[in-house]
């Protein structure tokens, strides 16, 4: 294949998003760029997703599969490893690709072989598609260049999951995703910045992430428990102990109000050295502050 016309495979491992799974494959199908190569994985759904997504099959043809639930980091390298492309997009089944989207990364990461991940911007919409306010949104994001340092110490703004384009020869390089961490997109971002390559986000939106009542950043413990085990697998970073309490103390202060045993076992990990402003906000909440509905 044309350096310049590579082969992108688009994964999207598909878990009880009926509702949303046919716009997902359509935004897919529906690229400005011609050479996509589509792999859709249903990952134990129980509801009518694999309905859905064989009538959307038996018209575009794409690579389909059902398997029994395995978890996503699972579904997504058995998937790479069937995938043809150069580069690899992992696309969550509850969002939406704008049309340009792939086009601008190719073209982008073309001449640039330093750049191990490519991203951008994102919308965000509710989970009818209606835009969320304005002041929740995050377009205007200015382009970054982002090492680990930056990504590890969160020195630059995140590079949104729902973007990422990953070069096929970097996923290989760092042996794919972990398969014991189910919060695939920080870990393949360290993983990949850790190996020598770059992370580069345009400054402009490629995809609409839809923020629903089932977003597993929606489960607190989940979240935390999974980023805490991220961060312990480069402990011996000297920003290790101030990444990881920075962290804790955010969610702290996140939860003191909405989940008062969570920030309870929260504070606990945090030594009183590392008490920050967000420690103090959060103990005047616990324990001061009507509890808020999740």
């Amino acid at each position: 294949m044309n350096h310049l016309t590579p082969l992108v495979s688009v994964v999207i491992a598909s878990y009880n998003h009926a509702p949303y799974i046919e716009e997902c494959i359509l935004s897919v199908l529906a690229q400005s760029y011609p050479h996509v190569e589509l792999l859709v994985v249903d990952d134990g759904s129980t509801d009518d997703s694999v309905e859905r997504i064989r009538r959307l099959q038996a018209e575009h043809g794409f690579d389909f599969q059902v398997q029994q639930n395995q978890g996503l980091t699972r579904t997504l390298n058995s998937a790479i490893a069937r995938a043809k492309g150069e580069l690899i997009v992992p696309f969550g089944s509850d969002d939406v690709m704008l049309p340009g989207r792939l086009a601008k990364q190719v073209a982008y990461l073309a001449d640039k072989p330093e750049v191990g991940i490519s991203a951008g911007n994102i919308e965000l919409i509710d989970s009818d598609g209606k835009l969320f306010p304005e002041c929740r949104q995050r377009r205007d994001v200015p382009f970054r260049r982002m090492d680990f340092d930056d990504v590890f110490m969160e020195r630059k703004p995140y590079a949104p999951a729902t973007t990422l384009m990953i070069r096929k020869e970097a996923l290989d390089k760092v042996g794919g995703f972990d398969s014991e961490i189910r919060l695939e997109d920080l870990a393949i971002e360290l993983k990949v910045t850790h190996a020598g390559y770059y992370i580069d986000c345009l400054g402009e939106v490629l995809a609409r992430h839809r923020k629903h009542k089932t977003n597993s950043s929606k489960n607190h413990r989940f979240m935390i428990d999974s980023i805490l085990r991220i961060y312990e697998l480069y402990s011996d970073h000297p920003q290790y102990e101030f990444v990881r309490t920075r962290f804790l103390n955010s969610m702290f202060l996140k939860c003191s109000n909405r989940d008062r045993k969570l920030a309870r076992d929260l504070l606990e990990q945090i030594p009183f050295r590392y008490w920050s402003k967000k420690t103090w906000r959060g103990l005047m909440r616990l324990y001061f502050s009507p509890l808020e509905k999740a």
